[in-house]
């Protein structure tokens, strides 16, 4: 995992309606780059649901959702709509992405090893530092302790 305060690799991606977003678009807010395996099944389902639920109090926060996955645009797109999902889900076919982000890479899935996205979180701060990292995170109340850093983060930053 990369290490709090170093600069947040950059990127540039699909997300589900195929429109480029990099991450320099979100300078000056903070942003959650949530890692997850694979769109529409249950522990991803629950996670980006749990967002979804508290999206308006991220944008109250001022801070941006992004999910990542190496899945290909389409299959983002119908878990997208299915889900009525309000921030991009970016695709990262190649792994290049994540792996960035110490996020990709081999594990056992039922008995089979193979290469794929590993559940991790990053808060990227408003410099794009990063702030906070996750690693293998429980897809259930993820949002809520995401929510609670955020507003210790912004109460230090008040403090400053």
């Amino acid at each position: 995992m990369l290490d709090t305060g170093t600069e947040a690799p950059a990127f540039s991606l699909p997300d589900h309606v195929g429109r480029e977003v990099s991450l320099a678009e979100f300078e000056g807010r903070r942003v959650v780059l949530y890692f997850y395996p694979r769109a529409d099944t249950p522990g991803c389902t629950t996670e980006a649901c749990g967002f979804r639920d508290a999206y308006d109090e991220f944008e109250e926060r001022e801070a941006a959702i992004l999910g990542l996955s190496d899945d290909p645009v389409e299959d983002l797109e119908a878990f997208a709509r299915k889900h009525d999902l309000p921030f991009p889900l970016l695709s990262d076919e190649d792994g290049s992405v994540a792996d960035a982000y110490d996020s990709y890479g081999e594990k056992n899935v039922f008995g089979n090893v193979v290469e794929g996205v590993f559940r991790n979180t990053y808060l990227i701060g408003p410099d794009g530092r990063i702030e906070r990292v996750y690693e293998g995170v429980s897809p259930e109340d993820h949002a809520e302790e995401l929510l609670a850093d955020i507003d210790e983060l912004r109460d230090g930053d008040a403090d400053s």
